[in-house]
Order: C-alpha cells, then sequence, then structure tokens
C-alpha cells in the first residue's frame, strides 16, 4: 500500500504532500514503484493531532482521487466522515479506510450498498487522546 498523506502534519511524511499536484506525483511514483494500491489522507490522526473541518479534508483529498481514478491500482480514502466517505466513493475510491470503524452515525450507511472494500481500524479515545494510557485487555473484543 502506497500511503499519501495530503496534510501539513503527517507523521509519516512530514507533510511532503501538502497540493493535489504534489500528492498525485507521489501516487504515481508509488504505483511505478510497486504500489498495489493507493491511500489518500487528509487528515492526520498521530498521536496529538486535531481534527480538521469536512471542508478542509474534502479541498485536500478529493482532487486527488478524482485525478487517481484511472490509475490502475485501487484507490482508498482514509477518512472517518462519511459525507467525505461518500464523495470520495462517487469520486473513484474503490475503499474506506476507517480509523474509527464505521462508529460515525450515518459512516455504515455510506459504505453500505457499494462495492467499496473496508478496512476497519480500532483506537481508544480519539487522536488528540489515544496515547493517553492505553490499555487493553483483550484487543479483539
Amino acid at each position: 500500500m502506497g500511503v499519501v498523506n495530503v496534510t501539513p502534519d503527517s507523521f509519516s511524511d512530514g507533510g511532503q504532500f501538502t497540493n493535489s499536484a504534489q500528492a498525485v506525483a507521489h501516487a504515481r511514483r508509488l504505483i511505478a514503484e510497486g504500489a498495489d494500491i493507493v491511500d489518500i489522507g487528509g487528515e492526520s490522526t498521530r498521536p496529538g493531532s486535531l481534527p480538521v473541518a469536512l471542508e478542509e479534508e474534502r479541498r485536500r483529498v478529493l482532487p486527488v482521487v478524482e485525478q487517481l481514478a484511472d490509475c490502475g491500482v485501487p484507490i482508498s480514502i482514509d477518512t472517518q466522515k462519511p459525507d467525505l466517505m461518500r464523495e470520495a466513493i462517487a469520486a473513484g475510491a474503490s475503499m474506506v479506510n476507517d480509523i474509527n470503524a464505521l462508529a460515525a452515525a450515518g459512516a455504515m450507511e455510506a459504505v453500505a450498498g457499494t462495492t467499496v472494500a473496508v478496512c476497519l481500524m480500532h483506537k481508544q479515545g480519539d487522536p488528540r487522546t489515544m496515547q493517553q494510557n492505553p490499555q487493553y485487555e483483550d484487543v479483539v473484543r
């Protein structure tokens, strides 16, 4: 999986791909290097990060998804916002990668009835608090 974070505060790439042209070029490079799927995210979920408004996340990722829709590999949208899930699917995303495991109101409905794959992540709290004494007795349950 090639990861493209269209955020100024990404934990993995230091915010190198903050505009659509940079993000698309990076995604195409990842595909040329062998990525079988490209995951596009517009909201950092690194520990301590703050949420991003829907409009800002939409501005960051939708042009990238649209430009990569015919790139030859599946495009994943990394979001926890149901409205953006729907919009990214309509723009060509074939997978939803949700750190909130479809728990947001409307998230399940956003993917139900579509053919998209879904990746359910888990966390305790939200990105601002998830590293404050996380403990699991049974992580699967």
